[in-house]
């Protein structure tokens, strides 16, 4: 049974992946210092509470006392508005803990990695929907501290040998169809989860941005249900384990979505109403993000299963009957 680590794997998506390996046979062991994750998220899973950046010698001594077959890194920082605000935050965990993190790879010849990237790299892009070698222009310091990651991959494969794929993420979202784990960050700032959590306590909710050049002038995001997100990295990992190449792949639905057009979903998914109040957008905020998905489903065989009713509908079950999150 092949041991994977997966750091971060008590955050939001994390917990969705170790799961996702237990059930399809690996052996899942998490790392996270649990500044964004929960332990009640990963009850029952092997968690070792280790930070990437200020642990140096910890992460060293569990490759060095562990046969891990492969790594799936999830422990970035992934607010793009805090990281204009705080950048060395950003690349101190982003960038400094990623490469203690490769660093104790390569030492302990541990050569297959999965990389949790994001659509921030590509910046503003000048065509869609975007493919994988469209220009990277990173908008914030949070898409350039994932570029840099994916440079490093790319170098370090040619000198050390480390295989990887590196997951761009178009928007995750959504949560377990039985409203058993979900989205529960310390300070949210992803769209349908804020939206559905102000609808739920009549609250309204501030939406960044009505004057981008687009239909309804609201700013178009590519969504994903967190549990096709999972289903990727798993064959990710079993091409990797196949002798697959490095490489990269969106990860998306292959269209986009308004914030109006989010809006209206949630209320026609949930019955509830949306106060919506629109401010100043936020800077780096692409007009239209949305992913060409053609080349992860020839060269990974993967096809989103569900679509944004699903996504509202799930995330609604888990904000419903979790209204303080893992606390509540």
């Amino acid at each position: 049974m092949a041991k994977i680590l997966v750091t971060g794997g008590a955050g939001y998506i994390g917990s969705f992946m170790v799961r996702k390996l237990k059930e399809v046979g690996f052996d899942p062991v998490i790392l996270d210092n649990l500044s964004q994750g929960h332990e009640k998220a990963v009850s029952g899973f092997r968690l070792e509470k280790i930070d990437l950046v200020s642990e140096k010698e910890k992460v060293g001594a569990l490759f060095a006392n562990e046969k891990f077959d492969g790594v799936i890194h999830m422990a970035s920082f992934i607010q793009m508005g805090e990281s204009y605000k705080n950048p060395a935050k950003y690349y101190k965990n982003n960038v400094i803990g990623f490469m203690n993190l490769v660093d104790s790879m390569v030492k302990n010849n541990v050569l297959k990695l999965i990389l949790s990237s994001t659509a921030g790299v590509y910046g503003n892009p000048k065509t869609l929907p975007i493919k994988e070698d469209d220009p990277k222009n990173p908008l914030n310091p949070y898409g350039e501290t994932k570029y840099i990651m994916e440079r490093m991959l790319e170098d370090y494969d040619s000198a050390y040998g480390l295989k990887f794929m590196s997951i761009r993420y178009f928007n995750a979202a959504g949560a377990a169809m039985d409203g058993s784990i979900g989205e529960d960050h310390p300070e949210e700032s992803h769209l349908i989860p804020n939206v559905i959590k102000k609808a739920l306590n009549n609250e309204e909710v501030e939406i960044f941005g009505d004057d981008y050049n687009t239909p309804d002038r609201t700013c178009i995001r590519d969504y994903v249900h967190v549990l096709d997100l999972v289903d990727n990295h798993t064959l990710a990992l079993n091409a990797l384990f196949s002798g697959a190449k490095s490489d990269f792949y969106n990860a998306g639905s292959g269209s986009g979505y308004s914030n109006k057009q989010i809006i209206d979903a949630i209320q026609k998914e949930t019955g509830l109403e949306v106060k919506a109040k629109f401010i100043s957008r936020r800077p780096g905020d692409a007009d239209e993000l949305w992913a060409s998905i053609d080349k992860i489903k020839s060269g990974l065989s993967w096809n989103p299963k569900y679509d944004l009713g699903v996504i509202v509908k799930s995330a609604y079950l888990w904000h419903k009957t979790h209204p303080k999150g893992y606390n509540g």
